[in-house]
């Protein structure tokens, strides 16, 4: 539970947050092309598409500051 916690808090930590950000900006962006680009074009966005966009940018900030907290945590391990 203290592991989650921590994440939780690295979540919003700006020392992680400027690469995660980074990270979600250009991962985000190639996901959300590839599947609700057409939809975006041909004007076909329902509220279920702008929910699922919103979380193809959410996913890959998340996963950067995972990995971003778990190399600290190990580093300082050692």
């Amino acid at each position: 539970m203290k592991a989650l916690r921590e994440y939780i808090f690295a979540l919003i930590n700006p020392k992680l947050a400027s690469t995660a950000v980074r990270v979600a900006m250009v991962v985000g962006s190639i996901l959300f092309t590839i599947n609700h680009g057409s939809a975006l074009i041909q004007g076909e966005m329902t509220n279920g598409r702008w929910v699922s966009g919103i979380v193809t940018y959410m996913v890959p900030y998340m996963v950067s500051v995972h990995g971003q907290y778990t190399g600290r945590s190990r580093r300082a391990q050692v």
